[in-house]
């Protein structure tokens, strides 16, 4: 009980870090701003120590199954320090800062070619966006998509070394995907594999569509501008970071099938059926 409240204790603890860290680390933010950020980081922290201080699941998915949620809030976390970074680069320069700007500039440049994300991603904007402000978002852009891809490959090497998820004992169901039904009707492994292959194409395709459909949904009201550092922050993080968990929640839940799926054939148990590993 101590452990695990302590656990809570921790986690709610990094997630208020992570949600001020814009406000902190860039000067210039209001009385009013950072009171409102200390609001949602207060929100957050208590959100997620409630989820974890107790046994019965809540909304968080594979609570029970590291390294899912660490390597999720690992890239989320370094999204947001290093475009922090990038940004303060621009209105109180330090050696670390200048030397990020000029890694996420390289990053930017790399991958802003014709219909790839980052070139998408700077759709988003206003049609009379400035140069520096095409540059910022590509720069932004391209850093946080390249974190989000070796995040990816860091996961799935993670899952292979640790034989994840059973490499620990049982996996169970109803604690790490609360809004998965085992009991729905039709065979568990099929809804599974269906379910990950449907989040793994919307992982592949979401950082094609959001610049599109902010762009169709802002028509009729302020064109996007993203002249606010930590504006600019959250949107390419929001604009990265839910592919990437996407994809990240398909190759589980892919995992989960296959192994229910060779249990069931170690066990001589017949395929359709509603069996779930103990």
């Amino acid at each position: 009980m101590v452990s695990r409240l302590a656990g809570a204790a921790a986690r709610a603890f990094f997630v208020m870090v992570l949600v001020a860290t814009p406000s902190v680390l860039l000067p210039g933010t209001g009385s009013d701003g950072k009171q409102m950020v200390a609001l949602v980081a207060l929100f957050a922290g208590a959100l997620t120590f409630a989820e974890y201080k107790t046994t019965y699941p809540g909304l968080v998915e594979f609570r029970d199954a590291p390294p899912f949620n660490r390597v999720r809030f690992l890239i989320l976390f370094l999204t947001v320090f290093l475009l922090t970074v990038i940004e303060k680069a621009h209105v109180a320069p330090t050696s670390l800062s200048l030397l990020i700007n000029a890694l996420g500039i390289v990053v930017g440049n790399a991958l802003d070619f014709p219909y790839s994300p980052v070139r998408l991603a700077k759709l988003m904007l206003a049609d009379g966006a400035s140069e520096a402000q095409m540059a910022a978002v590509a720069t932004a852009a391209g850093m946080a998509y390249l974190i989000s891809l070796i995040g990816l490959m860091v996961f799935v090497l993670l899952l292979k070394l640790r034989g994840w998820p059973s490499r620990n004992g049982g996996f169970n169901v109803w604690v790490n995907l609360p809004t998965f039904d085992p009991t729905a009707n039709g065979d568990i492994v099929l809804r599974l594999e269906r379910d990950a292959r449907l989040n793994a194409a919307l992982g592949f395709l979401l950082p094609f569509l959001i610049p599109a459909i902010v762009k169709i949904g802002s028509s009729g009201f302020e064109p996007l501008t993203l002249t606010s550092p930590q504006t600019l922050i959250w949107m390419m993080t929001a604009w990265s970071f839910l592919p990437c968990s996407l994809f990240m929640r398909g190759i589980a839940m892919s995992k989960i099938a296959a192994m229910i799926r060779e249990r069931r054939r170690t066990e001589g148990v017949e395929e359709g059926s509603d069996y779930l590993p103990a």
